[in-house]
């Protein structure tokens, strides 16, 4: 590419105003194939218009998330919860990504207790007190992305759950803390794995976080257990979900044959996740939506 072309990002801008010393610094990288260390593809690198669009569907994601925390109360039904959330992202121009994604039914995950993640919203799934339960949104407004998911508790819990649920956000954190512009993903693996295991629990492998923006799931796959400085090369541009699952027993999940979607800890034990969208910025990272 000429300095003087336009850039391949798609901002509009020259190459020698945008990503020439951005691709500069990227050639100058030495990559450990050894380690896994890789180069981001382009086309998961994105440009102004890309972040500020990911950011807008980030604020309906959020506040459709802050709705649906308003409802989690004893007595409520599921699915009383995923109408609202549904209603909360249409009424304002987005869609709820979820709904009919590779054949799932309803517009939000809602998993409690043991239920690890994809939980099937329903009528007759009645919220109990001392209940744990996340509450997973994708929002995708004119055809951009933001995904995040919290954690809620019922009445009384027990202290074993509400500690689940405060490590496992604190993993969440320190995560997004090692996403920093020129290191690796497995720096954020390392973050959040060996915090889980500090105190006690495993962390859930066989699910992830992902790339986020353009599409719902994009490269990279982001581990919660690893390897510091290995992995995909994070760069400024890169959207993606950090997003731990966490088990106060074994890592090993089963999906329910009864629905394909339902993920469950195998010893039925509790399970807690927590994610937000985060931009990789050249300074360190900015959250898209939480």
């Amino acid at each position: 590419m000429q300095r003087n072309d336009l850039c391949w990002c798609g901002s509009g801008k020259k190459y020698k105003k945008c990503h020439a010393d951005f691709d500069e610094r990227l050639d100058e990288m030495k990559f450990n194939v050894f380690l896994g260390q890789c180069r981001p593809p382009k086309k998961i690198i994105n440009n102004a218009h890309d972040i500020e669009c990911i950011r807008k569907a980030g604020v309906i994601n959020d506040g459709a998330l802050d709705l649906a925390g308003t409802l989690v109360k004893e007595g409520v039904d599921t699915a009383t919860i995923d109408k609202a959330v549904h209603d909360y992202i249409v009424e304002r121009g987005g869609y709820p990504s979820c709904l009919n994604y590779e054949g799932f039914p309803k517009s939000c995950c809602i998993s409690i207790n043991e239920v690890v993640c994809h939980g099937i919203p329903s009528p007759k799934t009645i919220l109990k007190d001392g209940d744990i339960l996340n509450i997973d949104i994708t929002t995708t407004l004119d055809g951009y992305y933001a995904d995040a998911s919290r954690m809620f508790m019922v009445g009384n819990v027990s202290p074993e759950a509400e500690k689940l649920v405060r490590v496992t956000k604190e993993c969440m954190e320190r995560g997004i803390a090692a996403a920093k512009p020129w290191h690796f993903v497995g720096d954020i693996s390392a973050a959040c794995g060996d915090y889980a295991h500090l105190n006690g629990y495993s962390v859930v492998t066989d699910l992830g976080g992902h790339g986020v923006g353009k599409d719902f799931h994009m490269e990279p796959f982001v581990a919660h257990e690893g390897e510091a400085n290995t992995g995909m090369l994070l760069v400024p541009g890169m959207v993606l979900t950090v997003e731990p699952m966490i088990n106060v027993g074994k890592k090993q999940v089963t999906v329910d044959s009864s629905d394909n979607w339902t993920v469950r800890t195998k010893d039925k034990k509790l399970s807690a996740q927590w994610e937000k969208t985060i931009l990789i910025t050249e300074t360190g990272t900015e959250v898209l939506s939480s």
